[in-house]
């Protein structure tokens, strides 16, 4: 589920207005800088490692981390409330407004890159507060506009979902993989509470996510501190509440080859409990029978689509793998849900990410595995279930 709305009260910035006042006069209405890029690229092309770029447009896509053809939706996602507003002084060196392309090539720059708000104005001839007040604009526009890029699947969608993980993992009914990682910060020493200081002494915002067969975002939970456990944070998501009460993951049950019925679920690492909807692997003594083994390795391999999911996430959108310096922590989940947005937009367009760009080790570096000693006895016995069915069908697959 998307982070909890920011109180109105103690917001400065305001919300996003549509504007219908004739006397305001729209972004691009004088003089727009519809030429950014050529300057842009004139400028920045000549970087160590630019040779190896084919052309233009893998240069394009090495900065903004999408294609031309994205980036120009991402404009038309945002456009009417970049030009709904005011200018507020949104000019460049040479006293022209910025275009909705350049607004929003700043913001993505700054996002991908997570360089210093200093140093991606100087890529683009703007000052610092420029950088600042045009990246919060885009973040506040996307994050309202681009819902639909992250939401629960419906049936149809679900049951490819399904369809997919089964026929990769032989994983029957299974809806996606859940996992959690770590948003590293610097605090003012005023708020640099011990519930913020997670087991590695840095201080942090968890991330969950839950995802599908192309490690694409279905839902997620952030803005609590790093202190907490991910099982603790399961517990506090809207997803446990809605599993637990049976309004999700409540589809059809699956009837197996023996007659045994399984229900919907997600699987998930040691670090999570052992729950009917969510199956966690075998520790232990278990391990030593082969067919558990054989087990853990597929049910493993299924949920490595969300580590992909958060190595892909943090190698493309920058700013959410160095340590940010002192963040805004009621800003900060509007931050990561917009690039849960921006990585489903890439996927849902067709594009196709950067080699480069997802995180070469792990997602969570320096961070010990988590575990949870809860287990929910149905959970126990579906995954049992699991085991009987996954070593029938590939024993019947090997006698084939």
């Amino acid at each position: 589920m998307a982070p909890p709305k920011k109180s109105k009260k103690n917001k400065k910035d305001g919300k996003l207005k549509k504007c219908k006042s004739s006397s305001v006069a729209p972004v691009e209405a004088t003089a727009p800088d519809s030429e950014w890029w050529d300057s842009f690229w004139q400028k920045n092309s000549s970087i160590p490692g630019s040779s190896l770029w084919k052309d233009e447009e893998e240069g394009f896509k090495h900065f903004f981390r999408v294609s031309r053809k994205t980036f120009d939706y991402i404009c038309t996602i945002v456009r009417e409330d970049l030009v709904s507003r005011p200018p507020s002084g949104l000019i460049n060196i040479e006293g022209r407004l910025l275009s909705v392309e350049k607004q929003v090539a700043i913001a993505v720059r700054r996002l991908a890159s997570g360089e210093s708000q200093v140093s991606v104005g100087a890529a683009f001839g703007v000052g610092q507060s420029t950088v600042s007040q045009v990246t919060w604009r885009f973040i506040e526009a996307l994050e309202e506009r681009a819902k639909h890029h992250l939401n629960w699947p419906d049936s149809n969608r679900k049951e490819e979902i399904k369809s997919k993980l089964e026929a990769s993992f032989g994983l029957p009914n299974c809806c996606g993989a859940i996992n959690g990682t770590h948003i590293i910060m610097t605090l003012p020493t005023v708020q640099a509470s011990d519930d913020w200081c997670d087991t590695e002494k840095n201080y942090s915002m968890l991330l969950q996510g839950t995802v599908d067969h192309e490690s694409r975002f279905l839902d997620i939970v952030t803005s609590w501190p790093g202190g907490m456990t991910f099982s603790r944070l399961l517990k506090c998501s809207g997803l446990f509440k809605f599993c637990e009460s049976g309004q999700c993951l409540n589809g059809e049950l699956r009837t197996l080859s023996d007659g045994e019925e399984i229900r919907e679920y997600v699987v998930g690492g040691v670090g999570h409990p052992l729950l009917p909807w969510l199956i966690t692997p075998y520790e232990g003594s278990a391990l030593q029978a082969s067919s558990v083994s054989a087990f853990n390795a597929a049910h493993e391999a299924a949920r490595s689509l969300a580590l992909t999911a958060f190595s892909q996430l943090k190698g493309t959108w920058r700013i959410l793998s160095k340590v940010m310096w002192r963040p805004d922590k009621r800003k900060l989940p509007s931050i990561i849900l917009v690039c849960c947005l921006l990585h489903n937009i890439i996927i849902d367009r067709g594009d196709i990410l950067h080699p480069d760009v997802a995180l070469s080790g792990h997602h969570d570096s320096g961070y010990g595995e988590q575990c949870s000693e809860q287990v929910d006895p149905l959970g126990r016995t579906m995954r049992d279930t699991l085991v009987k069915h996954w070593q029938r069908t590939r024993q019947t697959a090997a006698s084939n």
